[in-house]
């Protein structure tokens, strides 16, 4: 299965979103493929810290679509709006799309213009699952912010929004710089918890 993170919008840590997801996927014994197509080549630089501190498993990463149909086991694309061909090419041969939106006005617009690409790139009837969840997410429990991105978003046609949300916190970040998942890094988290709830959300 082909899974596109993406959106219109820069900023809505999805390079983040796809390691911690790709571990995740790893961890559940599966065969996974991380596809980076973001010109800045952070899932790269990632893969590359795990290799030099000797982390296992593997995060195996390339930089080109597979050819349509030849994909074997699991893949997460990363791909960024500044390669606007490439994100096209993905939205075409994704079987799973999943939008990341931080708690904004912003972000919203962001997603409805994404959506709109998305329409463009395929019939009504050939759109694959779409869905989409709040990102670095307010901490506070009853924030506005995330209530009202959370009803903006199930709000928008062809999207499932979940209600599942990965929450601003400083273990996502350190994850990345120190090449480990959420879960690797601190099993017993929230951060750890938040991972595991929206991957199952997503992926079971």
């Amino acid at each position: 299965m082909l899974t596109l993170f993406a959106n219109f919008k820069g900023g809505t840590g999805k390079s983040t979103v796809v390691f911690n997801m790709a571990a995740w996927r790893m961890a559940q014994g599966l065969d996974v493929t991380v596809c980076d197509l973001d010109p800045q080549r952070t899932l790269t630089d990632v893969a590359t810290i795990r290799d030099e501190d000797d982390v296992g498993p593997h995060l195996k990463v390339v930089h080109k679509l597979p050819p349509k149909g030849k994909a074997k086991g699991d893949w997460l694309i990363d791909v960024g709006t500044s390669d606007m061909k490439s994100l096209r090419a993905a939205i075409r041969m994704a079987d799973h799309i999943v939008i990341p939106v931080t708690p904004s006005q912003a972000d919203i617009w962001a997603t409805q213009h994404f959506l709109e690409i998305i329409q463009s790139e395929h019939t009504k009837t050939s759109i694959p699952p779409v869905h989409a969840f709040i990102n670095r997410a307010d901490p506070h429990p009853r924030s506005r912010e995330n209530a009202e991105t959370l009803e903006a978003l199930e709000s928008l046609e062809i999207l499932t929004a979940l209600p599942q949300k990965l929450v601003q916190r400083l273990a996502f970040r350190r994850s990345f710089s120190e090449g480990l998942a959420v879960f690797e890094l601190e099993p017993n988290s929230k951060a750890a918890a938040e991972l595991d709830a929206l991957a199952r959300a997503i992926y079971i």
